[in-house]
């Protein structure tokens, strides 16, 4: 089933509405290209929580900030203009927020420091 996609305009000050049929493919392209910006988005959020998990670290601070989640949850909640509902959007972003946080406290593992080795003794084989 085609579903139509309404277009308004003026030609010479003369309201005209052209119809725009789209099939699956057409709204799957639409999809495609909604997604390419999802992920830029996303990337984007993931590299202000390193920096966030950054100053994190250098601060003491906690990775979990439920106050923060909150007022993530609030401001998305009225944001959200349908068709997801909020339980649904929430979700979303639940999920979205706990990579982020696990994002967080892969940087603030320290990295492992290399053992320091000094000349091979005649116990130790030579590579």
């Amino acid at each position: 089933m085609k579903e139509h996609k309404w277009l308004y305009g003026t030609a010479e000050a003369v309201p005209f509405r052209v119809i725009i049929t789209m099939d699956i493919a057409d709204w799957r392209v639409k999809i495609d290209e909604l997604d390419r910006q999802l992920v830029e988005l996303i990337s984007e959020r993931a590299r202000c929580a390193v920096e966030i998990g950054k100053l994190k670290q250098n601060s003491s601070l906690a990775v979990y900030e439920p106050d923060r989640e909150r007022i993530i949850f609030d401001n998305i909640a009225r944001q959200n203009k349908g068709p997801l509902s909020q339980v649904q959007l929430r979700q979303i972003y639940e999920r979205l927020v706990d990579v982020m946080r696990q994002i967080q406290k892969d940087e603030m593992v320290p990295e492992p420091v290399e053992e320091q080795r000094g000349e091979p003794t005649e116990m130790e084989p030579r590579d």
